[in-house]
């Protein structure tokens, strides 16, 4: 039995959409780095060409990726085509795969995929170490610090809390829940990171913020 293309495709937007989700959330830390610890040099560094190859990298890495794991995934032949989730993941895919088919180029691809995106993660570490150190002995730098890095970090945190969550209820989740409760956890990563993200951003704007204030207001 082989997998359909539209649960491939899924599995596909899923994955990439997180992976490149991280890849931003990173040059965004980078970016803020520059900004805060090294203004001098920040339009040296993060001129239109460098900052247009960053943009693109952050979704042509993750599509890269997962265009070559997917189509590994696709030879896979499966014992089951039944899954307990709302959407489909790759990792999933794999699991109802039998016990005959090669899952080793796939695990490789999934290392190497992991292996980047913790470097990922460690650069924006490494990004607010030195914005934590530069901010903490000036006033200035503290008040750019909570206008510019504290909606990264809220938008950092609600994505990894949701990924973290998403993870490991797929890997440890039981499987005796009802199936009413795992659509409402599949949906917790689906909706809540891509709502977040505009909703705080946009609330840093004036126009937008007042639209908002104006309709809860009503």
């Amino acid at each position: 039995m082989m997998m359909d293309n539209i649960s491939l495709i899924t599995a596909f937007v899923m994955f990439s959409f997180a992976c490149s989700d991280l890849s931003i959330l990173s040059v965004m830390a980078y970016d803020r780095y520059l900004a805060i610890c090294r203004p001098l040099r920040y339009h040296r560094y993060m001129n239109k060409l460098r900052l247009s190859l960053l943009v693109c990298f952050s979704w042509l890495i993750p599509f890269s990726f997962h265009a070559v794991l997917i189509t590994l995934t696709s030879r896979l032949t499966l014992c089951s085509a039944q899954i307990q989730r709302l959407y489909c993941v790759n990792w999933v895919i794999v699991l109802l795969a039998c016990p005959t088919n090669n899952t080793t180029p796939s695990s490789i691809v999934v290392y190497i995929t992991v292996v980047v995106y913790v470097f990922h993660g460690l650069l924006i570490i490494w990004s607010y170490i030195y914005l934590v150190r530069t901010c903490r002995g000036s006033i200035e730098n503290r008040k750019k610090f909570m206008q510019t890095c504290v909606p990264h970090l809220t938008c950092m945190l609600t994505f990894m809390s949701t990924v973290v969550f998403d993870i490991m209820y797929m890997h440890f989740g039981s499987k005796d829940i009802a199936q009413s409760l795992k659509n409402l956890i599949s949906m917790v990563f689906m909706i809540i990171s891509p709502i977040m993200n505009p909703l705080i951003y946009g609330f840093k704007l004036t126009k937008v913020r007042n639209k908002i204030l104006f309709y809860l207001h009503v």
